[in-house]
């Protein structure tokens, strides 16, 4: 990679592809914006759409309204559920309070969700490897909440106790690391030789794929920047991996103002990645601010290709203001207003 006679003092930029937007935020994000559009504001949203300040701010001025409980919102109205997935628990809410839903979970968090119903309905104990508190923990673990004991991290493993150690199985929250995920795994097969792995590994191909660039980046490049939230657990992870890779320093900032140009002591070269759940726009900005500090060549690692998309929720398709206000009239025993 690049020519290593270059004389010392040769500034760049390593710009990871592929980094930013997976095909979950993507479609999490434009169904907000669609719902918008197609129903009008207010659309209520349980929780961030995405663990990303920006993306909130911004669906908030287009008349999004992020709530943290589902009884926040006022009966009548659309709630739509984030991409990491919610609890059954939090459906039946839902329509306890006559709100019509969007459910814009990121397909491959359905995947584990349907993993965790499938092996509770045999009976196995789950060990769901993951961060305490995190919404996507908390949707899968509601499930099957008897059958699922949270794992968070190798040092969780001690005071792991089954019924059975001859059933049991292993899922993980789909935005750690790889590395950290099977560091775990290794430590539960030491204690449980029967452990039984997931059919597919859970670790979703973008996370594994931005790891990837960032391992490929953190061996060339003294400081690495991650664009993301601090809520965001995929760009948490990506400081550490940098890290891991050899980087002298990464740090985790939301927007270009954040760096501070005390960080650039002494670096040549400075990677350059984001999170899953940010627009290409910050990106943009921390490259212009960059370049204005004298790293203006930038060079693309390339890790892998991406062309996964997922379609919208399907809901997307019914008039959902409707139905909402026949959910109120069927309680308060009058017929459908208008319909």
């Amino acid at each position: 990679m690049g020519d290593m006679t270059a004389s010392p003092g040769r500034r760049r930029v390593l710009l990871a592809a592929p980094r930013g937007y997976c095909a979950g935020v993507d479609r999490a994000v434009i169904a907000v914006e669609k719902a918008l559009e197609q129903y009008g504001a207010p659309i209520y949203v349980r929780h961030e759409i995405v663990h990303n300040k920006y993306v909130v701010q911004t669906l908030e001025k287009k008349g999004a309204i992020f709530v943290e409980q589902t009884e926040e919102v006022p009966e009548g109205n659309i709630v739509m559920f984030s991409a990491h997935g919610v609890a059954p628990t939090v459906h039946d809410e839902a329509q306890r309070g006559k709100l019509a839903t969007i459910d814009a979970t990121c397909p491959l968090v359905t995947k584990v969700h349907k993993e965790a119903i499938r092996y509770a309905g045999e009976d196995f104990d789950i060990l769901l490897i993951g961060h305490e508190g995190h919404e996507e923990v908390i949707g899968t673990s509601g499930e099957a909440p008897d059958h699922i004991q949270l794992v968070d991290g190798p040092e969780d493993v001690a005071k792991v106790e089954v019924r059975d150690p001859s059933k049991i199985v292993w899922l993980s929250q789909t935005t750690l690391s790889v590395d950290e995920t099977m560091e775990t795994v290794g430590a539960l097969k030491e204690k449980f030789p029967l452990l039984v792995s997931p059919p597919s590994d859970d670790i979703c191909y973008a996370t594994q794929n931005r790891q990837l660039a960032v391992k490929q980046m953190g061996a060339e490049a003294e400081l690495v920047i991650v664009v993301g939230s601090r809520n965001s657990s995929n760009s948490v992870r990506l400081v550490e991996v940098a890290k891991l890779a050899g980087s002298r320093e990464a740090y985790l900032v939301d927007f270009a103002s954040e760096i501070e140009e005390a960080w650039l002591e002494g670096v040549e070269t400075v990677g350059v990645t984001s999170g899953a759940s940010v627009p290409e726009v910050l990106v943009e900005e921390v490259l212009e601010w960059l370049a204005q500090h004298g790293y203006e060549d930038v060079e693309l690692v390339k890790a892998a290709e991406e062309s996964i998309t997922f379609s919208l929720p399907k809901e997307l398709r019914r008039d959902l203001r409707a139905e909402a206000a026949t959910l109120v009239a069927e309680r308060t025993g009058q017929g459908p207003a208008g319909a």
